[in-house]
């Protein structure tokens, strides 16, 4: 498998959207938004993962959120195991993938623009130090530098395929704090503008015998967020996968569900006649 950090590609799409990679002050950013696996696959599939990385950039208060090592270790800081199960998914596959290599609290790359949790300070039950009097102009600064970035990249990879099909991997946690534990294993998210691939593919795991929550456990539609980009809005075909964390928190956790996962996904969309 090759993976990189494709620097020009990074700056041929930002340069599309304008966007400023640097600080302020005219420093230089020192590491790619985002990685690539397999631009140049020829499969349908395009996998994402907007929540792969818990990486604080030193541009954002030196590297450090002002949190503790085990709070960044959880789910509030990334989808724990979801880079994991898209590395080994776009390989059986055959598919090109692309990951964020940034923390979800540094700016949400799945959320518009516009949305009020784009930079959270606040987030199941921990205060975010280096967000708490984060204004316009920090937000601007976060999205050219991280969000756009990302999202300009995607939006090439899912270009060069008329017929592209995309399929984004997230995970979330058993149990929020004060919360009591989330009972699925796996679950399939969607808008319900499109359900095409959704639904069949809920039908698909339940059948597989797997506990597979149906839009749990969130809805799975915000204006603005990555699958309404660059699916919905498009009319691209599109599912969104959750897997349970704790079920992928090593490498033989993750290795199994891409295995479990990639022939279902296949069998789905060759059934759906899309």
């Amino acid at each position: 498998m090759t993976e990189f950090h494709p620097m020009s590609n990074w700056r041929f799409a930002a340069r599309s959207h304008k966007a400023d990679h640097g600080k302020r002050d005219g420093t230089r950013m020192t590491n790619a938004p985002f990685q690539i696996i397999g631009a140049d696959r020829a499969s349908r599939w395009l996998i994402t993962c907007d929540h792969a990385s818990n990486r604080v950039p030193a541009e954002v208060n030196g590297g450090d959120l002002g949190i503790s090592a085990a709070d960044m270790a959880r789910h509030i800081a990334y989808d724990v195991g979801a880079a994991g199960v898209t590395r080994a998914l776009s390989a059986l596959l055959a598919a090109p993938a692309i990951l964020s290599d940034f923390s979800r609290l540094v700016i949400d790359p799945n959320r518009g623009e516009d949305d009020p949790t784009l930079l959270m300070k606040l987030y199941d039950g921990t205060i975010i130090p280096a967000n708490r009097h984060a204004d316009a102009e920090e937000v601007e600064r976060r999205l050219n530098a991280w969000h756009r970035p990302y999202h300009a990249a995607l939006a090439d990879l899912a270009a060069r395929r008329v017929d592209r099909v995309i399929c984004a991997i997230h995970s979330f946690t058993r149990c929020l704090q004060g919360r009591p534990p989330r009972p699925w294993e796996v679950a399939v998210l969607y808008s319900h503008k499109d359900t095409r691939l959704a639904r069949p593919l809920i039908a698909a795991l339940r059948a597989a015998g797997f506990e597979t929550g149906d839009n749990e456990p969130y809805n799975g539609h915000l204006d603005g967020d990555a699958i309404d980009r660059h699916a919905l809005q498009p009319g691209r075909p599109n599912v969104l996968i959750e897997v349970r964390n704790d079920l992928i928190a090593d490498e033989g956790g993750q290795a199994l569900w891409a295995a479990r996962l990639a022939p279902i996904l296949e069998d789905v969309l060759t059934t759906s006649g899309l």
